[in-house]
């Protein structure tokens, strides 16, 4: 684990942070593979249920890929092949929130999209800015924004590469809330601490459901989502939700 990453367990949730402030929190080879060990981390525990993903200081949440660092691949074909810090979050098996503070620009605004959740501060501003450097995104950028914002609103960040507001983000609906700075993390815990209260098993299958539902045809995605509610169905989690019910009690869930 690098210092450029921040690495945090409170109770049941997770905090990657990116924390290289003095660069906006650009990405370097070593901090992907932090990231990919953070994410190795949570899958493997049996006791975090929620990840929040953010970036350190005022500026930014991640400026994406450290510019400078791109050269050092020797071929294209190394590039293409080297592993992707969004990848990783998309590899999340727990519910993600990314806070987005500052600039999420390139791969900072593809790993916001990669959470499942994602709330901003007033100062967030969303950009695909590669296409002025003389290439496109390669982490989802394309198929994460036409979902996100629709294809007429993807087509103008991604050809224009200029940014747009944290309230133009919230109205498209990029973003699912927008606070001052100062609340931003108090709300992201907030909402990791409710989503880790629920069923962890249900809240983990919730998350398959949902990337189902952009990628199988309907019909497909309501039998895939009925076999995810039957495994549910059968978890001690699942009884226990049941029996706290009958007996008008809090749940307790111990993923199982």
């Amino acid at each position: 684990m690098t210092e450029d990453i921040r690495f945090e367990i409170e109770d049941d949730i997770a905090v990657i942070t990116l924390n290289r402030p003095q660069k906006l929190n650009a990405v370097t080879p070593e901090m992907a593979d932090a990231i990919v060990a953070a994410v190795t981390e949570c899958n493997d525990s049996d006791t975090i249920r929620c990840v929040i993903v953010t970036g350190a200081g005022e500026r930014a949440f991640c400026a994406g890929s450290d510019i400078r660092e791109l050269d050092t691949y020797e071929t294209p074909w190394q590039f293409r092949n080297r592993p992707d810090y969004c990848d990783a979050i998309r590899a999340l098996l727990k519910p993600s929130i990314a806070a987005v503070n500052g600039y999420a620009f390139g791969g900072g605004l593809e790993t916001a999209m990669s959470c499942d959740i994602r709330l901003a501060s007033d100062n967030a501003q969303f950009a695909a800015p590669e296409i002025k450097l003389g290439w496109i995104g390669g982490g989802g950028m394309a198929v994460h924004l036409a979902h996100a914002v629709g294809s007429s609103n993807a087509a103008l960040m991604i050809m224009t590469g200029d940014p747009v507001s944290a309230e133009r983000a919230l109205g498209w609906g990029l973003v699912s809330e927008v606070t001052t700075q100062a609340e931003l993390m108090t709300r992201a815990r907030a909402l990791a601490k409710t989503i880790a209260a629920r069923a962890p098993i249900a809240a983990e299958t919730a998350k398959l459901n949902l990337k189902a539902a952009f990628s199988m045809p309907v019909e497909k995605a309501i039998e895939y989502e009925r076999d995810l509610q039957t495994i549910c169905f059968a978890t001690a989690d699942a009884a226990e939700g049941r029996a706290a019910f009958k007996e008008k009690r809090q749940p307790v869930f111990k993923r199982r």
